[in-house]
């Protein structure tokens, strides 16, 4: 398992670009929300840690995962941020809604990046239980909203750069 005794939520600071400049989306699904506003909790401390102002931080929230990426896409049609973390959570259940929301979100969230040359960060846990999620969303495996809105930030200044 690749975050067997390992905290997502760990990074070394100087490896992080300043967000003094950027506007960050984020987009949290409220259904489980009990873990959704744990990662964005993450999200947003990661940010502001790093520079983000908390007024260039720009949150909404939608139904559930499979509405993430529609609220993305709404927030790129906009144009007023760098790059967006879409934050959600599905949870195995005993039919294959699971694996249909999954596959929507992510090629959805993929398909977003990809038409609005805009960096969209898939936080959305998968997992088998809810232990697991509540794991990575500050538990044990540290939180996952922190590692998204990091790679969110690198990609952004990855795309100033070029």
């Amino acid at each position: 398992m690749a975050t067997a005794n390992r905290n997502l939520s760990e990074y070394n600071t100087e490896d992080i670009p300043n967000g003094a400049d950027f506007k960050i989306g984020i987009v949290v699904s409220e259904w489980n929300e009990k873990i959704t506003f744990n990662l964005l909790k993450g999200a947003k401390q990661a940010l502001i840690e790093n520079g983000v102002s908390e007024d260039n931080i720009d949150v909404r929230f939608v139904p559930g995962t499979f509405e993430l990426p529609l609220g993305c896409q709404f927030m790129c049609e906009k144009g007023n941020v760098d790059g967006i973390v879409a934050i959600g959570v599905v949870i195995q259940g005993e039919t294959k809604h699971f694996d249909f929301v999954c596959e929507g979100a992510t090629q959805g969230i993929k398909d977003v990046n990809l038409k609005y040359n805009t960096p969209v960060s898939f936080c959305v846990l998968t997992d088998n239980n809810e232990q697991q999620s509540i794991d990575r969303s500050g538990g044990k495996h540290g939180n996952k909203g922190i590692e998204c809105a990091i790679a969110c930030m690198k990609m952004i200044a990855f795309k100033k750069s070029i």
